[in-house]
């Protein structure tokens, strides 16, 4: 299956990082999410609930980051991806966490996953 449900650059405020500066405010994170799941039945019903919602999608991973409490970005990418896993019908989720301003001279640093429904 190649259909792909995806948002790009969805930005959340989080309080992360290892560094005592990182833990006295929230900073931007940017989300980039690709979500493989079968289209055919929203293409055919043209119904909301044959599909994954992205608004609701974008709302599990605000709601996580409004919550969250992590040293690092590999930590939240998977709770995040873990959740979306458990409360989605898709079958990988590719999420790219981005923090811009980490790193001054970069324009971002992060981590990318990729995780697979029944994978250990």
């Amino acid at each position: 299956m190649d259909d792909v449900i995806f948002i790009d650059g969805l930005q959340v405020q989080a309080l992360i990082g290892v560094y005592d500066f990182e833990r006295d405010a929230t900073q931007p994170l940017v989300f980039d999410v690709e979500m493989t799941v079968d289209t055919r039945g929203a293409g055919g019903s043209d119904a909301l609930a044959d599909t994954v919602d992205y608004a609701v999608v974008a709302q599990v991973i605000e709601s996580i980051c409004a919550q969250s409490g992590f040293a690092l970005v590999e930590a939240l990418a998977e709770t995040i991806a873990a959740q979306l896993l458990r409360n989605f019908p898709i079958q990988t989720v590719k999420l790219r966490v981005t923090k811009p301003q980490a790193v001054p001279a970069a324009r971002g640093v992060g981590v990318c996953i990729v995780r697979r429904r029944g994978a250990a």
